[in-house]
């Protein structure tokens, strides 16, 4: 009896140690996650208008920046729109399995990549103290 009972709050403080891996990393992508991120996209999508003028403007010029930058805006903020529909429509469901962004990430492409979340506008947060400007 006694080695059936040590056997047993063995197994108890065996299952308990294996607490810290029940909380991945993905789980920060859940469908609360996935309604906010919908949402923001689907109706502030269209501030990669003015966020991309005024990225195209910095990098390439004036003229680029009231062509291709308007253009290229345009299709960024579509494209946000629908993203954000889509997730909005499908917030309680993973898609391909999670819960990730549809868009793809700006960290392996350096001009074409959407971050998780829209530009903000006026809002100079992401800077630092010192501007280039």
């Amino acid at each position: 009896m006694k080695i059936l009972l040590a056997a047993a709050f063995a197994l108890a403080i065996a299952g308990n140690s294996f607490a810290d891996i029940q909380d991945p990393p993905s789980n920060d992508y859940g469908p609360t996650r996935k309604l906010g991120r919908g949402l923001s996209n689907f109706f502030l999508g269209s501030a990669e208008i003015p966020a991309t003028v005024g990225k195209i403007d910095k990098d390439e010029g004036d003229a680029a920046a009231f062509g291709y930058g308007v253009v290229r805006g345009v299709g960024r903020s579509a494209a946000r729109h629908i993203a954000g529909f889509v997730e909005v429509l499908t917030f309680p469901f993973p898609l391909h399995g999670t819960y990730y962004p549809l868009l793809p990430s700006d960290i392996p492409w350096i001009h074409a990549g959407y971050p998780e979340f829209p530009p903000e506008l006026g809002n100079e947060s992401k800077y630092s103290y010192v501007r280039d400007y």
